[in-house]
């Protein structure tokens, strides 16, 4: 094993580990994924993240080939994210409690706030139920995920798309945390939804200041900045 796959095994054990740590999954329930070499590697099926190794994690070709443990049941999203989507190199699904709430009713989320622009357009789309390891839902995934960067699953869950390991953990914290103020806003009912033009104008800002697109490199981004001397 080289020096850069060891990184990054231990890069995917700590952002693991961090899903838990900050409530968007539990137990042996999510997966993820990051490119590497000529194929991807992913965690293994049901095993804890506390209880997981570097070692742990496996490797896997674009044929579903795999070498060391028994990949994660949804090995298939992954790949078929991965293979069709050049823009991303990780891929985050998790059960967190609020998305999946709204996930189990079906519901797309509208632009009811403006950060639902950081998923890429105007809604946070759900895909219809599948069941869970299939192509079926693969094929369901790819297509909630077109021009987005997260979508929910039908009564399952949400997936979270990123160049990154740590922009894809913050992707699915801010789908989290969007579903649940739509939960609360819906307890008053329907909130009002910001029109296609200015869903435009702010996906437009966002993508022009960087704004929203994750954890990015001081002096990234068109972002004012206080003067020196």
């Amino acid at each position: 094993m080289t020096d850069d796959e060891r990184d990054l095994r231990t890069a995917m054990l700590a952002t693991c580990r961090a899903m838990d740590a900050r409530g968007i999954n539990q137990g042996t329930a999510g997966n993820l994924s990051a490119r590497f070499g000529t194929g991807f590697l992913i965690t293994p099926s049901s095993l804890a993240y506390d209880r997981m190794r570097p070692e742990d994690i496996v490797e896997m070709g674009w044929d579903g080939s795999y070498v060391g443990r028994r990949p994660s049941s949804e090995w298939r999203f992954h790949r078929d994210i991965l293979q069709a989507r050049g823009d991303v190199d990780v891929v985050l699904h998790c059960h967190s409690a609020f998305a999946t709430s709204v996930a189990c009713h079906h519901r797309t989320i509208p632009a009811f706030h403006y950060m639902v622009g950081v998923m890429g357009g105007t809604t946070l789309r759900c895909a219809p139920y599948a069941t869970f390891g299939t192509q079926e839902l693969s094929d369901a995934a790819l297509a909630a995920l077109e021009g987005r960067m997260a979508c929910l699953l039908g009564q399952h869950g949400q997936i979270a798309l990123g160049k990154t390991l740590e922009a894809a953990l913050w992707m699915a914290v801010e789908v989290e945390t969007l579903a649940r103020m739509y939960l609360q806003a819906l307890a008053i009912g329907e909130p009002p939804v910001l029109s296609d033009a200015e869903m435009a104008r702010v996906i437009a800002q966002m993508q022009r200041m960087s704004y929203g697109l994750g954890p990015e490199e001081e002096g990234v981004g068109d972002i004012a900045r206080p003067r020196k001397g």
